[in-house]
């Protein structure tokens, strides 16, 4: 029996802002595992360091990589498989709670406490506000809005007031953070002790193992400099960092990528980490060092364009059915290829050609998406960069700050792992531009 394509679920599958929700079905089997060809097994080792070598401890990981690299999928993988361990997992993005380009540690610490609330009131688990209703009565006084609450209310609702009225201000969260911040060790303790000590507690009594927090998108925190010449993840992950490795349960937070080629990197390692360095999750790899194809790798990505397009046909069966979406098996080979294993530049380009037409895709209409992509990289780059990726070409490593926020954070580079380690290659997309062309031959 012919497998035909629906087209509608095929185009909202490939959308590249879309995260993959690893307890919903539907989600779960268009997910392809690429520890084998990342270079490492991230997910597994975040959750064996709380299940199994730590449960009852209070843990602190870090967890970063490039933008689109597919963290959050990767971290709803970790949220479903520490449920299945018998833990209470609280996923959220920080970015729907807190304003990016403006944060602070009392931010991220009131984040938590109302999502985690949240998350336990959903389950019968309610926490009387305690400490918090004397606070947000004395923050309603002064922002003239009252925040007072019951010892009956929840504690999420008083945190959500604030949090409203304070988002869209700026006046208001500056005036706010002034009288929290001489307050934040008091706050952290009031959170320990009345919120998560409770919660861990509640969740015991019901056969569960313990609570895990975790708090992705704070790698998108802006990295602007604040008034003490610090940029805001250095005040936050560096400076600051023992206060948010201080919640007692489990914790895994997204760090911006930038924190890894700083200087500083042991420090926010000791801080934040506890010692332990941060998880990075490289690309897939499609490509080896010498340029030529890295076919495991190359073989999941056709999987995951496949599964994207026949979920319910077996992996092995698939294979028969790339006409279907493409012109010749050739053509799925050139987006993999060109992709640079980023998943969402994948799944960019392949939403692209479904806006142009219907499959199958022509190898034309491809080369014209990667084209259209190429020039909107090409704008970006100034003649000093062109240099620095000519270093990258023939060194295949990035050193330093300022070479990654110019390289890695603008999508000219990627980073890869292998047998040998780290190594970086320019995006395959800038690697056949005319001038790189003409400088490998010059060379």
């Amino acid at each position: 029996m012919r497998t035909t394509l629906n087209l509608s679920r095929f185009f909202k599958a490939c959308n590249p802002s879309k995260t993959l929700v690893m307890g919903d079905s539907s989600d779960k089997q268009y997910y392809i595992d690429f520890s084998d060809v990342r270079g490492c097994k991230i997910v597994e080792e975040l959750q064996r360091t709380i299940v199994r070598i730590s449960p009852d401890e209070p843990t602190c990981q870090l967890f970063t990589g490039h933008i689109g690299c597919g963290k959050s999928t990767e971290l709803q993988r970790l949220k479903a498989e520490l449920e299945v361990a018998g833990f209470h997992v609280v996923y959220f993005e920080s970015s729907q709670d807190l304003d990016m380009a403006d944060i602070d540690v009392s931010d991220i610490l009131l984040s938590v406490a109302r999502q985690v609330s949240v998350s336990l009131e959903a389950i019968g688990i309610k926490i009387k506000p305690g400490y918090f209703a004397n606070l947000f009565k004395e923050i309603g006084d002064f922002l003239q809005t009252p925040i007072e609450l019951s010892t009956q209310a929840e504690l999420s609702l008083g945190i959500a007031k604030i949090t409203a009225k304070t988002k869209d201000s700026p006046q208001l969260r500056t005036q706010v953070r002034q009288y929290l911040e001489p307050r934040t060790n008091s706050i952290l303790q009031a959170i320990n002790e009345e919120v998560l000590d409770k919660a861990v507690e509640q969740l015991k009594l019901r056969g569960q193992k313990g609570l895990v927090v975790i708090i992705d998108n704070l790698d998108r925190v802006d990295m602007r400099p604040l008034a003490s010449g610090r940029s805001q993840p250095e005040y936050l992950f560096i400076d600051r960092g023992e206060q948010l490795r201080r919640l007692k349960c489990h914790v895994v937070y997204t760090i911006p990528l930038a924190l890894i080629f700083s200087s500083e990197c042991e420090t926010l390692k000791n801080r934040l980490g506890g010692g332990i360095a941060p998880k990075v999750l490289p690309m897939v790899l499609v490509r080896q060092r010498d340029g030529s194809d890295y076919e495991p790798g190359m073989a999941l990505l056709r999987q995951l364009v496949l599964a994207r397009a026949f979920p319910e046909v077996p992996w092995s069966a698939r294979f028969g059915l790339i006409t279907e979406i493409f012109d010749q098996p050739e053509t799925l080979d050139r987006l993999c290829r060109v992709s640079g294993g980023h998943i969402r530049n994948l799944l960019g380009l392949l939403y692209s050609c479904l806006q142009r037409q219907d499959p199958p895709f022509s190898r034309e209409l491809l080369d014209a998406v990667v084209q259209d992509y190429r020039d909107d990289l090409l704008l970006a780059i100034d003649e000093e960069e062109w240099q620095l990726l000519y270093e990258v070409v023939i060194q295949q490593s990035v050193k330093g700050e300022s070479e990654y926020q110019r390289l890695l954070r603008s999508m000219f580079v990627f980073e890869y792992r292998d047998p040998l380690g780290r190594w970086f290659g320019i995006s395959p997309a800038l690697a056949e531009t005319e001038k790189v062309l003409a400088w490998q031959q010059k060379k």
